[in-house]
């Protein structure tokens, strides 16, 4: 039987009495996804995983989800190596708040990310519970949102003239980046979404990959997903995780926004990580 002890900040829980280096019964399986499901972003601590141990456990939740612009680690398609040397220079990765690739046409269920090194200091993950922050917001800002569909692109970040674009290059980042042209493309996904699984409303993507609202001028669109961000990343939605080593994290990504924070300069961190996705349906439908 898991132990579910909830983190008791907007959404997060830590689940002990599974070891996810032995095959996990149908029963065990049914009892996380439904504390994933109520909590969001689950924290398994003392998991003892080779990355063999890490894809299978993606598997248990979905099938592999694409990493169009990470290199991932030699021997697999899917893992990343979430990683910072004790002596790089190079800006903090995934600073902002955001939802793992929401700029795909059918984007990851899911995130699953797992500790090797962690700094003694800083290097925590920010996660902002999108069921609250809907269920929160001022009925103005709803209204403004009700009905639109918000345009998600990666050129912000992974075009050739992105964040992480031909400038970057010129930096030390260990993180293996490969921008392209393709970040150009741009995916469709209404602001309000109900979740497949919860039959919750929730509020999908913010600012970063949204660069523009269906039907709606450049101002205007602008206007609204600033307003939007600051709502929905205000400090009553945010859970933050501290990590310990040997930790594994899994957290919904159509419930939670999440970012990284700094910290620990001077010190190495490093985290291997998968997503997960699912079946078109099982992502979200339209709220």
């Amino acid at each position: 039987m898991i132990n579910v002890t909830p983190s008791g900040e907007a959404c997060g829980a830590e689940v002990t009495g599974v070891d996810f280096s032995h095959p996990i019964d149908a029963e065990t399986l049914r009892d996380i996804r439904r504390a994933w499901i109520d909590h969001k972003v689950l924290a398994f601590p003392d998991q003892h995983l080779s990355d063999q141990d890490l894809e299978r456990v993606t598997l248990l939740f979905g099938k592999f989800g694409a990493e169009p612009y990470f290199e991932t680690i030699e021997g697999s398609q899917h893992v990343v190596n979430l990683c910072r040397r004790a002596d790089e220079t190079a800006p903090v990765f995934a600073e902002a708040w955001h939802s793992d690739w929401s700029f795909q046409k059918d984007p990851p269920i899911g995130t699953c990310l797992y500790s090797l090194v962690i700094p003694p200091v800083g290097g925590n993950t920010g996660f902002a519970n999108q069921e609250m922050a809907l269920e929160k917001m001022p009925a103005d800002l709803r209204a403004r949102l009700e009905g639109k569909t918000a345009l998600h692109s990666a050129a912000a970040a992974y075009a050739p003239e992105g964040v992480y674009g031909e400038k970057d290059k010129e930096t030390d980042r260990s993180l293996k980046i490969v921008y392209s042209e393709t970040a150009r493309e741009v995916f469709p996904h209404p602001f309000i979404m109900t979740h497949p699984e919860s039959g919750k409303e929730v509020l999908f993507g913010c600012a970063g990959y949204i660069m523009g609202v269906e039907g709606m001028g450049e101002e205007e669109a602008r206007s609204l997903i600033m307003d939007l961000y600051a709502w929905q990343t205000r400090e009553e939605f945010q859970y933050t995780h501290k990590w310990r080593e040997n930790m594994l994290v899994i957290w919904d990504n159509r419930a939670v926004l999440h970012r990284a924070y700094g910290g620990y300069d001077g010190y190495a961190r490093e985290l291997h990580r998968t997503t997960i996705k699912g079946n078109p349906e099982q992502f979200l439908r339209a709220g």
